[in-house]
């Protein structure tokens, strides 16, 4: 008997309304309402073109999905994702957003679920954010650059260096993936209700001095947000927490001790050029670099403005100068996981795809960012892989 429900997962994922889905299908807006509501059922070809949209196998629609077996009920709290982004969060982008969380989520269960994992370290920091939050006095300023110092000192970043920033952040126990999001929106984040804390990083093709700054905003979400409402919040308090969130970034990023002696050896503080070479060392954007200057008061108003003008003058606010040689680094820890329990023979991709997701390939790369030929290799003869950081995570195998 076909599942309706799974269908409106798929559909909800993807970011399709009814009547979306119904003109791909040349069916009418009721009929995709019909199947989604077990009133009738699709004719084979109707699934045939299902199968296609999707990426599934036509016996997706057949058994429960992996909704229904890998994930709890409700974990993503859909009103606490924090985007960063302009815009307010729209219900519907919202909706999706935290049906492919729940696919996401059900993934990181299935590779890892024969896997002891370490103790995130990232939960214990919260935890010592909030302490510290509740119990001080300090103004927000103040407390945002205390957060921030703490978090470099906890994930063990060095204070004259931003290199190696997303390992970091993974090995502390965030789960970052890409996705393709959009123009709008440059990525989000989210705690589940099981404490597992989630980074979706936008695939677009963005600098690597961009990506550092959206996984620290991002941080500081998942730090000085816990349980925000997001989709309640007004513009203005959208646009106050988001500027909370980008004083983390600058903060997290570039340490005020440090940074200011490096400012000392700056001749000429309104020429954007001057900086090539902090940009280099901190891998953070000309523009954050004048913006924390100012904020530390090493810059007044009047050089800022002549700093902006010259970056305007010389194109950087649309691609500044090592944008294009500096790497761009991507999430790494899954793709470790995967190798680790496949070469443990405790996952068999093939298997994974036919019997238990019933999936395509491009379904996995759609929700996990993970291009299709890291998948693809291991439905072939076994070949020897090597192993990305599996140092840091436990192996010890739990009883099956």
């Amino acid at each position: 008997m076909f599942i309706g429900e799974n269908l409106t997962n798929l559909r909800i994922m993807h970011g399709y309304s009814r009547k979306q889905l119904s003109d791909m299908l040349n069916v009418t807006e009721q009929a995709v309402w019909q199947y989604e509501n077990n009133y009738t059922s699709p004719k084979m070809q109707i699934v045939n073109d299902l199968k296609t949209i999707f990426h599934v196998k036509s016996k997706y629609y057949y058994q429960k999905d992996i909704l229904n077996r890998y994930v709890a009920l409700d974990t993503i709290p859909v009103m606490n994702i924090a985007y960063g982004s302009k815009i307010i969060n729209v219900l519907s982008r919202t909706q999706a957003e935290a049906k492919h969380l729940e696919y996401v989520d059900s993934f990181v269960n299935y590779i890892t679920a024969h896997l002891s994992l370490p103790s995130q370290q990232i939960i214990q920091l919260r935890e010592e954010v909030i302490h510290y939050l509740n119990t001080s006095n300090e103004d927000r300023e103040s407390q945002i650059n205390k957060v921030a110092k703490l978090t470099r000192q906890r994930l063990s970043l060095r204070n004259d260096t931003n290199d190696n920033l997303l390992f970091h952040l993974e090995k502390s126990g965030i789960f970052i993936f890409e996705k393709a999001i959009g123009e709008e929106i440059d990525a989000y984040s989210l705690w589940t209700k099981q404490d597992r804390p989630f980074i979706i990083l936008g695939s677009l093709k963005r600098s690597a001095v961009r990506r550092n700054f959206d996984l620290a905003h991002e941080l500081g979400h998942l730090l000085l947000h816990y349980k925000v409402e997001f989709t309640t919040l007004d513009r203005k308090e959208h646009k106050a927490l988001e500027q909370e969130a980008n004083m983390f970034a600058g903060a997290f990023l570039l340490p005020e001790e440090a940074f200011a002696e490096d400012m000392q050896h700056i001749v000429s503080v309104t020429n954007p050029d001057a900086y090539i070479d902090l940009k280099q060392k901190w891998k953070t954007s000309l523009q954050v670099l004048g913006y924390r200057a100012v904020h530390l008061k090493i810059l007044d108003a009047k050089k800022h403005r002549n700093f902006y003008a010259a970056l305007h003058r010389k194109g950087y606010l649309k691609r500044e100068p090592l944008d294009e040689t500096i790497p761009i680094q991507k999430p790494q820890k899954m793709k470790s996981i995967i190798d680790l329990v496949v070469k443990k023979k405790l996952i068999d991709i093939r298997e994974m795809l036919e019997r238990d997701w019933m999936v395509d390939i491009t379904f996995l790369h759609r929700i996990t960012g993970i291009e299709s030929s890291f998948f693809d290799n291991y439905m072939h003869q076994q070949q020897d892989f090597e192993l990305l950081h599996v140092a840091e995570i436990s192996s010890n195998l739990k009883e099956m």
